[in-house]
């Protein structure tokens, strides 16, 4: 039984994703170890990161600097025609590192699961179809998209808000595409590498 202040951080730590009470725990203990130095320097970290990141202006996904659009989305040589959404900000940088894509994203913020109401509630849907529709209005110079890529992850949340998205999406009459073989059926695009996640959207469909 942990007294009550570490019983505290380690309930603060296991509502990070992926993170159960054992692994919270170990986090917990590892700063109580940490020198006065040490566990200042991770405290002003922390909050120069959460004074310093900002969310970009269209596509959401967090970054550093003094405009409201991020570095991707304000490249003059990015192919602002083709809209790639991805489950979370990890995801762009997983496609990004393979250095071959050259189009725009937008972060969906997580999955459904059986199209449930709350879970559907949860993701950018509204802000997406708002994006579609006039995109300018958010800083992208183009009239409409040519092709809306789905890289959501092949898992069974995965697939059920790929279908919720192209209902959603069918009237706005773009090119909606998805990943095609490549990715193992309940794999991700984080852990995936360069070659299977080429695959994926080389044969996207």
């Amino acid at each position: 039984m942990y007294s009550e202040r570490i019983q505290k951080i380690i309930d603060l730590f296991s509502q990070f994703p992926t993170v159960g009470p054992r692994t919270a725990a170990r986090f917990v203990f590892h700063i109580i170890k940490m020198s006065n130095k040490e566990f200042n320097h991770f405290i002003d970290s922390l909050k120069d990161l959460k004074n310093k990141i900002k969310t970009c202006h269209f596509c959401f996904n967090a970054f550093e600097g003094e405009n409201e659009l991020c570095d991707i989305c304000s490249s003059p040589t990015r192919n602002k025609k083709i809209l790639c959404i991805v489950e979370k900000e990890s995801d762009i940088n997983s496609i990004e590192s393979i250095k071959k894509y050259k189009w725009i994203y937008f972060v969906l913020g997580g999955t459904i699961s059986n199209l449930k109401k709350e879970d559907i509630k949860k993701l950018r849907i509204k802000e997406l179809e708002e994006r579609l529709k006039n995109p300018s209005k958010f800083q992208i110079p183009i009239d409409n998209f040519e092709e809306i890529i789905l890289a959501i992850n092949p898992t069974t949340e995965g697939e059920a808000t790929i279908l919720y998205l192209k209902r959603k999406l069918v009237n706005f009459n773009i090119k909606i595409s998805e990943l095609g073989k490549g990715l193992p059926i309940g794999g991700e695009l984080e852990y995936a590498d360069e070659e299977t996640l080429t695959s994926a959207f080389e044969n996207r469909k």
